[in-house]
């Protein structure tokens, strides 16, 4: 088994075969992840102040993707650090991140109903393609594609900036190809049909067509950005996830069970992937600087140069990206902003160091050591635990009547409605 790896728990190939010493603070971390995404899942119904926020904002769940892409990137350069053979590793980075892909999408694009049903199966016309895991699959592929090819170590003693001044070059494009479309790009007027549910608010013909008056370009706002264009266009709306976070914004006047009244403006309505096409290439930027907090791992062994050289790295990032919110470019995960990219990435570098510091220069395994498991069996615990599937297993143990199950019991007395 690989030392390092970020999600996918695969074999590392014969091409990058090594010996190396595991620094723990790299699976505490991952296993830190791990517990925030389940405590923002499950815990967000009983403290609402930790769950996404709506739109412009950060909260506590707004720091668990990019952790999770952050993490990938460190691992990504323990893992390619020595590659013989690149055309071999790069097959291998496809394959994986193609396997990573494809389970996410059958976690998470409709396949399992969740808690509420115990069906299962999807309208292949209305499959989510994307989400956490594709994320991840995405940044996952671009960096290790990075650390295999973007890499110019010239000599045994070199500057780390200079050695991968391509890979920081990439993330500069990325970050600019981003902030070009995302400004840049004039959306139109756009419409969408909304089919009933069942106790739906809908009215009885079975279906409702909005319109979106936008004809702008630039705006960042839920209803007129170049993100959701890119995906209606591309992906399709129906492909889209159909529980956005910004309809928990006041304007849309949101009612107990998720339902949107009529009267709420069109938007409200309408699907929104946070996980989307243009949001990827910032987010694919966050693995990129999680690499080179691997390289110093990698390339530096003294403990005490690892961590000034991480926070000489942490520091700028985040005066950075408060830089560009303090000049108009909000803090906003749905978007995946420049601003929220730098200010997470740095919060994960700063996280980062104090776990290290606890961790293997301290020596605080016994109160991590949960952690440190969780982060070894990542990909595990996300399938079975985060994807609801634990749940519906627990679920589908009742007694006389389906709705006496633990699950339900558990719903009906703790989490308020």
């Amino acid at each position: 088994m690989a030392d390092y790896l970020p999600l996918p728990d695969a074999a590392e190939p014969p091409a990058l075969a090594r010996k190396s010493s595991r620094v723990a603070s790299v699976d505490v971390f991952r296993g830190l992840c791990v517990f925030l995404m389940m405590l923002v899942d499950y815990g967000g119904s009983m403290f609402p102040a930790v769950v996404h926020s709506p739109w412009d904002g950060l909260r506590l769940a707004d720091f668990v993707m990019p952790f999770f892409l952050f993490i990938a990137g460190v691992s990504l350069a323990l893992v390619y650090k020595k590659v013989t053979n690149r055309v071999e590793a790069t097959w291998v980075a496809v394959l994986r991140a193609v396997k990573l892909f494809l389970l996410g999408v059958f976690l998470q694009g409709g396949y399992l109903h969740g808690r509420a049903s115990l069906a299962y199966g999807v309208d292949i016309e209305r499959i989510r393609w994307f989400g956490v895991l594709q994320r991840i699959s995405v940044g996952y592929i671009v960096a290790a594609l990075c650390e295999i090819w973007l890499t110019c170590r010239t000599r045994k003693e070199v500057s780390l900036l200079k050695s991968y001044w391509w890979q920081w070059s990439l993330a500069i494009f990325l970050s600019a190809v981003y902030l070009g479309l995302l400004y840049g790009l004039y959306v139109p007027d756009w419409q969408f049909e909304v089919l009933s549910l069942p106790h739906s608010l809908l009215p009885a013909n079975g279906s409702n067509v909005y319109t979106v008056k936008c004809s702008m370009r630039g705006d960042l706002g839920p209803a007129c950005n170049s993100a959701g264009m890119i995906d209606r266009h591309v992906v399709g709306i129906n492909h889209l996830y159909t529980k956005p976070f910004y309809r928990n914004l006041e304007v849309c006047n949101m009612l107990t069970g998720g339902q949107v009244p009529q009267n709420s403006p069109p938007w409200c309505h309408a699907p929104f992937d946070p996980e989307g096409i243009l949001s990827s290439l910032t987010a694919a930027v966050t693995c990129i600087i999680g690499l080179q907090y691997g390289h110093i791992l990698a390339d530096i062994q003294d403990p005490r140069r690892r961590l000034k050289n991480w926070c000489l790295l942490s520091v700028p990032i985040f005066v950075l990206g408060a830089f560009f919110a303090f000049i108009g470019i909000p803090i906003n995960k749905s978007l995946y902003s420049v601003s929220y990219m730098l200010i997470t990435s740095s919060s994960a570098g700063f996280t980062f160091c104090v776990l290290y510091l606890l961790v293997d220069i301290h020596g605080f395994k016994c109160l991590t050591s949960i952690l440190e498991w969780t982060g070894k069996h990542s990909l595990s615990i996300f399938i079975i635990v985060a994807s609801n599937i634990a749940v519906i297993a627990i679920q589908g143990f009742y007694w006389e009547n389906p709705n006496n199950n633990l699950i339900h019991w558990i719903l009906t007395r703790f989490v308020p409605t």
